[in-house]
């Protein structure tokens, strides 16, 4: 006779874990405004009330979403640092930006980064948390890559350039104004 395994209940973490990816892919899809806690715990296949246990208001679920983010980028940007074919400043940031350019090819990452951007504008606990992550990007890029101040924004200025070019589907079209834009500029 063949025993049966007993059936392991989630934990809260593994709950936590659940709504916050199937959160990620609703805020990504419709954004801060057009996505509702409901929306997520029905994908999720748990009651409101318990979304609400795990994260008190939709404000604090999508700050969750998009920290998360900013935790997968910097991981990328951890690992290409890490496997960089050189110490050079120039050479880390290289490294780390084709990182980024093949983590944006993950539609969610970038939805989620350009959702929170705009929701920053009204939304004061998203601004913050907006903040929080880029300053820890910030500090992290100029700790592995020992990059001047203008090299370190110029860095950041280019990763919100390959934010207009891929949501726009610039690098599909070829125009004048898309060559410019897309000049020296890597795309998966």
């Amino acid at each position: 006779m063949k025993s049966e395994r007993p059936r392991q209940l989630s934990t809260a973490e593994e709950r936590r874990e659940t709504v916050l990816r199937t959160a990620l892919g609703a805020f990504a899809a419709r954004g801060y405004w057009g996505t509702t806690t409901s929306e997520v715990a029905k994908a999720a296949g748990i009651s409101q009330a318990y979304v609400y246990r795990l994260f008190p208001n939709k404000e604090l679920l999508f700050t969750a979403v998009a920290e998360h983010c900013f935790v997968q980028v910097r991981a990328g940007l951890e690992r290409a640092a890490a496997d960089a074919g050189g110490s050079s400043p120039e050479v880390v940031l290289k490294a780390m930006g084709d990182a980024y350019a093949r983590l944006i090819t993950d539609n969610d990452v970038m939805l989620i980064q350009l959702h929170a951007q705009a929701a920053a504008v009204s939304e004061p606990a998203v601004r913050e948390a907006v903040r929080r992550g880029y300053a820890r990007l910030v500090e992290y890029v100029r700790g592995a890559s020992g990059a001047t101040e203008a090299q370190i924004q110029e860095f950041f200025a280019r990763g919100m350039l390959c934010h207009l070019i891929v949501s726009t589907g610039a690098d599909e079209v070829d125009a004048p104004w898309t060559r410019t834009l897309s000049a020296g500029m890597r795309h998966y």
